[in-house]
């Protein structure tokens, strides 16, 4: 599939009732499944806590929830979204220097611009932990 909705509301709902298609067609097991297709993203999702709360007695408990409406930031590959706690895209550019120069010209005055940028983001996030800054 190419095109807007591959990843999102458009066609998701259909890439995966193929995927449960899939399954079936080679007599792989799987479990119980109920999907909810809300389709007022675009307008800030108004009833979706209402319809879940409507469907509760069919749904039960779920014990996973899959967001059928991940990012795909291009064609060239598969995007998978692995958790909702919170997602955040943006652009990141690092500049340490304003003109060329030569490796070693400078005796490391000029500091690595992939060090500063994981010394901001360990701001928010520590790699060695993964534990977020309270502000988050």
């Amino acid at each position: 599939m190419f095109g807007r909705g591959t990843a999102d509301n458009g066609y998701a709902a259909f890439s995966f009732l193929a995927a449960i298609k899939n399954l079936q067609d080679q007599d792989l097991p799987y479990p119980r499944i109920s999907l909810c297709l809300e389709t007022e993203a675009e307008s800030g999702s108004p009833n979706i806590l209402q319809n879940l709360d409507e469907a509760s007695e069919i749904v039960y408990a779920p014990d996973y929830v899959i967001n059928l409406n991940a990012g795909c930031y291009d064609y060239d590959k598969l995007w998978v979204t692995t958790s909702y706690r919170g997602m955040l895209t943006f652009d990141l550019k690092v500049e340490a220097a304003t003109e060329k120069y030569q490796s070693g010209e400078f005796g490391g005055m000029i500091p690595d611009t992939f060090r500063v940028v994981r010394h901001l983001l360990s701001r928010i996030d520590d790699g060695e932990t993964g534990k977020t800054c309270e502000e988050f």
